[in-house]
């Protein structure tokens, strides 16, 4: 786990979808491409990079074969390149639409064509040569805006979206990007969508809708208007400016969500820093200095707890938890263990941690008991979009069924009781089934998606437990 992995930006990766909703593929034979897959997967990635010789060129390579796209001065095109020469380099050309030209830098000519007759060859933009990007990472992120280096999260009281966080804390912070009709909506934690004046929406209208631009590997929202969003204002409130060129004041980062949970101990408080570095089962209310942030190592599965006050977790003299490591080590490192309802945290000495006589905690208890069993209860999502290894769950149409390997992806609704979670479908109905399916679409969710597992026995609705990567 890299130690200054809190706040990582996200590699962007996408897919490419023609004017006939097929996606440009990367073969591994004979590195050939095409445009007749239906849907989104792995030889359908691509990673756009700035070519380092030309300051207004990119690359386009492909996350299937680590190679470059390339078209020859004939029009051929292919995705053999292991290192980017002067075929690889493209021009970016964005239409009213927010769709994509690609053309040859070198050769001046236009990328396009249908099923296996790709080529870059066309002296004039057609339908063939439009191309829709589709973002192929979880959805769910924080957004920061680079020119005021703030987070953008949901102001309740005004009713709007800003950017003027310091860290992205809490569940008003979590933003999920809705693609629909070729573009793309933003949706805040009480499932609500901005548009481009600012307002919050129940539903996806057109002023709720954006076309992505990307520059120097940052994202832009283009709204139906043709203008960008951006942060305004002292506040900071997100809408669209006048601008119709995206500058430094447009552009975003897009950040991995990490999970962010409370935890209430047998005295039935909360767990937090409030009082200093201690951390202690001490407080009545989960506020910022009860929720920490929880990032788990994808090799050895042990998490460390991240504290609004900038420390994590960490073992200390005595066997004493205190919030005040500013790197990750071994002894920032606990391994959990689902108890029924409950979780049991061992640290790097080999002992569970207790909640002593004055809330205090330590690691120092050979066994499990009351005192060494917590509720978990993850507090940043609210909405869900789930990715398993092969794809997104979404509902199978005209079915009740779900779907574990598709490109696009239905949100859910998660709520919690007593250490146990239901999962929602957007109009309230469970998500459910018999055992055996319950277990097979929850049994391993990652990249940026807990993984939940059913209890056992469990058979109301999908309720699980969070044990996965990051949620």
């Amino acid at each position: 786990m890299p130690t200054n992995g809190l706040h990582q930006v996200l590699k962007i990766q996408f897919g490419l979808v023609n004017d006939t909703d097929r996606y440009l593929t990367a073969e591994s034979f004979g590195f050939k491409v095409n445009a007749s897959a239906p849907s989104l997967k792995r030889k359908q990635m691509w990673v756009l990079e700035p070519d380092p010789e030309q300051g207004t060129a990119v690359l386009f390579r492909s996350s299937h074969l680590g190679r470059y796209l390339s078209a020859e001065e004939d029009g051929r095109v292919g995705c053999g390149a292991g290192r980017p020469g002067p075929d690889c380099r493209f021009l970016v050309l964005p239409q009213p639409d927010g769709r994509w030209v690609l053309q040859s830098e070198p050769h001046g000519r236009f990328f396009g064509g249908t099923e296996d007759q790709l080529s870059c060859f066309a002296t004039t933009i057609s339908t063939a040569e439009l191309w829709t990007v589709h973002l192929a990472i979880h959805p769910q992120a924080h957004l920061l805006s680079v020119s005021r280096r703030r987070y953008v999260h949901l102001c309740p009281q005004e009713d709007e979206m800003a950017a003027d966080g310091d860290m992205p804390w809490g569940v008003e912070a979590l933003l999920t990007l809705i693609f629909q009709s070729r573009r793309y909506c933003l949706k805040s934690s009480d499932s609500r969508y901005l548009r481009s004046d600012g307002r919050l929406v129940r539903e996806p209208e057109a002023h709720a809708c954006y076309t992505l631009e990307f520059k120097a590997g940052k994202l832009a929202f283009k709204d139906c208007d043709g203008r960008y969003l951006a942060p305004t204002g002292p506040a900071g409130t997100l809408k669209a400016g006048r601008n119709t060129r995206p500058s430094k004041d447009e552009l975003f980062d897009l950040e991995e969500s990490h999970p962010q949970v409370v935890l209430v101990a047998a005295n039935h408080r909360y767990v937090s820093v409030r009082q200093g570095v201690n951390v202690s089962a001490n407080q009545d209310e989960e506020l910022d200095h009860e929720t920490f942030l929880m990032q788990i190592d994808q090799d050895t599965k042990k998490c460390t707890f991240y504290s609004s006050t900038g420390g994590y977790w960490t073992l200390v003299t005595h066997g004493g938890i205190q919030a005040t490591a500013t790197q990750v080590s071994a002894s920032t490192m606990f391994e959990v263990e689902w108890r029924g309802r409950r979780v049991a945290l061992k640290a790097s000495n080999g002992r569970y941690v207790c909640m002593k006589k004055n809330g205090q905690l330590a690691a120092i208890s050979d066994f499990v008991g009351e005192d060494e069993e917590f509720i978990l209860k993850l507090i940043n999502r609210p909405i869900l979009v789930l990715r398993g290894l092969d794809g997104f769950v979404c509902h199978r149409r005209g079915s009740n069924q779900l779907d574990t390997n598709r490109s696009v992806y239905d949100v859910f609704h998660l709520s919690f009781s007593d250490g146990a979670y239901q999962i929602r479908g957007a109009h309230g109905g469970r998500v459910g089934g018999g055992p055996r399916r319950r277990a097979r679409v929850l049994s391993r969710l990652s990249d940026n998606c807990c993984e939940l597992r059913v209890p056992p026995g469990g058979s109301e609705g999908l309720r699980g437990r969070v044990a996965g990567p990051s949620c």
